[in-house]
């Protein structure tokens, strides 16, 4: 079996100073702590006029990689979890 075929990818936008995107990678570093095999890549919106024009009112977000399915702030480490195995489950 192919390691890269388990690991969940996953993209954050938001940018830098930005004290809820701080909050949102603590909730996801809980999850990497523990162990789950995830890969998750974090966007600056700032660097990119789309994605600033898209999220700037809106960061932190979740995103599964290459879908369209977001999960937007305020979340909590369950509302993460549900995302997550959505993401397995769909």
């Amino acid at each position: 079996m192919d390691a890269q075929a388990s690991v969940t990818p996953f993209v954050l936008y938001g940018t830098s100073a930005c004290h809820l995107c701080e909050l949102a990678e603590a909730v996801l570093s809980e999850f990497l702590a523990q162990g789950y095999d995830w890969q998750i890549e974090v966007v600056d919106i700032a660097d990119d006029d789309k994605l600033l024009e898209r999220y700037a009112l809106s960061i932190p977000v979740l995103t599964r990689a290459g879908s369209g399915v977001e999960l937007r702030w305020p979340f909590d480490g369950a509302a993460v979890l549900a995302f997550a195995s959505e993401e397995v489950a769909g």
